[in-house]
């Protein structure tokens, strides 16, 4: 299993029953002693962007649910760290947030691929040593994010995706019920 880290993804076990996290893909963007963070990739909105910033009306991008701490925030990560100033490299080719402002600028100028940028509602977080212990439970498994897994478009494959990736016993996971006591 590789350590919590800025660029570590986080992928639900098949079994976890929370149902903010169940079957769920999340970026860690921080992890510190202190506390971690990131944004959960597969779970799409109903809400666009357009319906959410009024000054990108007309561009109806999809939202992602980031997690369920401060859901009346937008939050996005991409791969523009020479136009979108501020942003935070979580791992190669993937950043996190930086000035929306600019990102606006950019999105009405038709000037990025929308597939390289992704937007989030809220987030997940973790207080100091909460992660260490939900990984200790075996709530998740990790591997390193890639921007494929990251950007992909189809979100309802990033969980099945992400544990391809590990390969061996844990591709078989794909195909577990969510309740196994329904079988």
């Amino acid at each position: 299993m590789i350590e919590p880290a800025a660029g570590i993804l986080l992928i639900a076990d098949p079994f976890l029953k929370d149902p903010n996290f169940l079957r769920t893909v999340i970026l860690l963007c921080e992890h510190q002693e202190e506390g971690s963070f990131g944004f959960v990739l597969n779970k799409q909105i109903e809400q666009t962007l357009d319906e959410l910033v009024t000054e990108l009306d007309g561009y109806s991008l999809p939202v992602y649910y980031g997690g369920p701490v401060q859901m009346n925030t937008i939050h996005f990560v991409h791969q523009y760290p020479d136009l979108i100033p501020d942003s935070i490299e979580v791992s190669k080719d993937i950043y996190w947030g930086g000035n929306f402002e600019t990102v606006t600028a950019l999105i009405k100028n038709n000037s990025l691929n929308l597939n390289r940028i992704k937007f989030f509602v809220g987030y997940s977080g973790w207080g100091g040593g909460q992660l260490k212990g939900e990984l200790e439970e075996k709530s998740w498994l990790t591997v390193s994010a890639n921007r494929k897994l990251v950007f992909n478009t189809e979100h309802n494959e990033i969980w099945k995706r992400s544990l391809q990736e590990l390969g061996g016993e844990y591709e078989m996971m794909i195909n577990f019920p969510i309740d196994p006591q329904l079988n």
